[in-house]
């Protein structure tokens, strides 16, 4: 026996299933036998007495839970760090503990009362005595970490734990003598994981499987090299055998049904410090602000879970609702993280949501310098589609050029500071580029651009809340679409259309080339195919060699396509071939005709390709950027890779319908997250069509007004 160990438990006088806290207590209210209880805790205290000293603490009526002791709280040579339990369930046991640790002179730390912390469930010391590994995620709150890392002068290690099985560290984890690790992996997130393995020798991790977790073999209480638990499977008892660990079974079934198992049944209250540790608690904290219809939008739902689910945790510190439908509402919200990493990709995330770090935080942003063309600093920002702005000389800068997946160069011009989005390609020495997140938000109020929408720069695209569905009335979107390019026309606005092949296929080509015509088309992006097969069905009536009033296959119609290649490249471009002659109808003839600016964008599987097709990928990106610059909208028309391509360079506050048969094209676009975005999931033929009509039917109410 080592009468130098010290374990506190509390015998089973009360102890039953009286509520459900946990999974594991599902369908046990009241099951669990007492004679049989009683029977197997005397079993665990008698292996445990004839190897440490066991101190009894009084059990108290109405506390059924008061027999796991491990929750009782934190002991660290001479200090106690009190639980403060999560459920009101077990937060009548908190007197008795503190009266039990005071009596016995330890020092008492009582954390805030709203700050959860479950003790020795949650924080288990390194058997070597060198840190602390702190569990959080269900029971315990990641913000306790740092009163641990002080009061008890140790640094913690946080680790978010995943399965609510495992709702306490101490179910799936259990440090072991001479630095080994009984754990369960999949009860922890991938960034715990890291850590875990950053800190334990691979030949110093027994990671156990899934029937050895649900019988709570890392709910173990280790002594010296006995390790005690209720039951190990025979390969796991042989891999502890293997290691010079002595395995004790005996059965704890009944408190099973309640969530614990031994080393729930105890605390040590021994637990010595290596000399040389270091306070610290590698935990986070950041305020930041969220302001709108926050509850309507979901946009403070949206955010709590971003949190969480990233791996961090929030105290809504302020929250002011708005009095009414059309006021705001505003919350400030403190996030934590177990690590800068962490706090890092959580930042990112709530920025892209709209949310404001506190501004007296940071007066500028930090940035480094670029010394590798075409190369960013490590850590820099990765910019969004949304308005943003940075910290320069204590004052917010807008972000120009703005666009998705770029870095932010800041620069001193004679005109003031300059910040703008640049592509990493575009990066050169000396750049000075933003890095991490401070200094940075995210506009989502629309600019007042011009006087384009009727002088209130209002830009709300009302009937599109960023949605995808077959199952929307055509005709209807149809109809506002309609509306809305008449009105951009007639502003002189700018409408930009992405296309693919299948419109020529579904009988589409006549249709945009009315569009065109007409003067609702001021730009064209697409590849070399969609050009190819308009140009075939200009001049030869077929599509890929199909008769498009017949809909038959044509002799010899595989060969139209590289015949039209082939009578483009004689004439030496398109422009060319409408002087020449030609080529006298089409989407392309009309863009020729009525000046409409086009980018061919090529790419490996081109026939040809036709000579106006840009093959070098960097120019063709320009291009596309160049004619995207100052949209209203952008229609894109069943071309999946050049509509994502576009949409990535389009910033928020650009209109954007996306038509395809394919859900999945239109789900694409729509989750890149601008609220000014609509997929319409239909044939681009028919819709297309219905468009043309519906333009047909409209009386222009701005042309109108002028007349009237």
């Amino acid at each position: 026996m080592n009468s130098a160990i010290r374990f506190l438990m509390c015998p089973p006088d009360h102890y039953d299933v009286d509520y459900v806290i946990n999974p594991w207590m599902e369908g046990n209210i009241h099951k669990s036998s007492r004679d049989r209880a009683v029977e197997q805790w005397h079993g665990l205290y008698h292996l445990i007495k004839d190897r440490a000293t066991v101190d009894l603490v009084k059990p108290q009526v109405g506390v059924p839970d008061m027999v796991f002791t491990a929750n009782a709280g934190l002991v660290l040579e001479d200090k106690v760090v009190l639980s403060r339990f999560y459920h009101k369930e077990r937060q009548g046991e908190e007197p008795f503990f503190k009266a039990w640790f005071e009596e016995q002179g330890y020092t008492v730390y009582e954390l805030p009362k709203d700050l959860p912390f479950e003790g020795a469930g949650d924080a288990l010391l390194d058997r070597e005595g060198r840190w602390l590994w702190a569990g959080y995620g269900f029971r315990s709150e990641l913000d306790s970490h740092p009163f641990l890392a002080k009061w008890l002068d140790i640094e913690v290690l946080s680790l978010r734990l995943m399965d609510e099985r495992f709702y306490h560290l101490d179910t799936c984890f259990c440090p072991l003598t001479d630095g080994y690790l009984l754990y369960y992996p999949p009860a922890f997130d991938a960034y715990s994981n890291r850590l875990i393995e950053m800190r334990v020798p691979a030949h110093k991790r027994i990671a156990i499987e899934e029937a050895d977790a649900v019988n709570f073999a890392c709910n173990a209480v280790n002594i010296d090299r006995v390790v005690i638990m209720n039951k190990a499977s025979d390969s796991l008892r042989q891999r502890l055998q293997d290691l010079g660990f002595v395995l004790l079974e005996t059965p704890l079934t009944e408190f099973m049904k309640a969530g614990g198992a031994a080393k729930c049944l105890t605390l040590r209250v021994t637990e010595p410090l290596e000399p040389l540790h270091q306070a610290i608690a590698a935990v986070e904290s950041r305020v930041i602000q969220l302001e709108g219809h926050l509850l309507d939008s979901g946009l403070i739902n949206n955010a709590l879970d971003l949190i969480v689910e990233s791996g961090g945790s929030f105290q809504v510190l302020n929250f002011r609702l708005g009095e009414q439908r059309q006021s705001t509402s505003a919350a400030e919200v403190k996030v934590s993280a177990p690590s800068h990493d962490v706090m890092e990709s959580i930042m990112s995330g709530l920025i892209d949501m709209g949310a404001v770090p506190q501004p007296q935080e940071v007066c500028d942003n930090p940035l480094e310098t670029v010394t590798q063309d075409g190369v960013a600093p490590d850590d820099f920002y990765v910019t969004t589609i949304y308005p943003t702005e940075v910290r320069v000389n204590c004052e917010w800068v807008r972000v120009q050029n703005q666009r998705m997946d770029g870095a932010i160069v800041v620069s001193q011009t004679p005109g003031g500071p300059r910040a703008e989005c640049k592509l990493l390609r575009d990066l050169r020495v000396g750049d000075r580029v933003v890095v991490g997140v401070e200094g940075i938000r995210t506009v989502r109020k629309p600019d007042a651009r011009d006087s384009r929408n009727g002088g209130s720069g209002d830009k709300e695209f009302s009937f599109m809340g960023s949605g995808v569905s077959s199952e929307r009335r055509v005709e209807l979107v149809v109809e506002q679409i309609a509306w809305d390019l008449r009105r951009i026309r007639d502003q002189g606005g700018k409408v930009v259309v992405v296309a693919g092949p299948v419109v020529i296929h579904t009988g589409g080509g006549e249709h945009l080339a009315r569009l065109i015509r007409e003067g609702y088309v001021q730009a064209l992006l697409g590849g070399n195919a969609i050009a190819v097969h308009d140009i075939e069905q200009a001049m030869m009536g077929t599509s890929l060699g199909m008769d498009m009033k017949r809909g038959v296959s044509v002799r010899g119609g595989h060969r139209h396509h590289l015949k039209a290649i082939n009578t483009i490249r004689r004439c030496g471009s398109i422009a060319n071939a409408v002087d020449q002659g030609v080529l006298t109808s089409g989407i392309f003839y009309e863009c020729i005709k009525r000046q409409v600016p086009f980018s061919l964008a090529g790419s490996i599987r081109d026939d040809g390709p036709l000579p106006d097709t840009q093959m070098d990928l960097i120019k063709a990106q320009a291009e596309y950027a160049e004619l995207i610059r100052g949209s209203d909208l952008i229609l894109m028309l069943s071309s999946m890779l050049h509509s994502i391509g576009a949409g990535n360079m389009t910033p928020a506050g650009v209109k954007m319908v996306c038509v395809d048969i394919n859900p999945a094209v239109v789900t694409k676009l729509s989750d890149r997250g601008s609220v000014e975005s609509v997929g319409v999931v239909t044939d681009v033929g028919l819709f297309l069509s219905l468009l043309n009509q519906q333009l047909s039917k409209l009386t222009s109410p701005y042309r109108l007004a002028q007349t009237v």
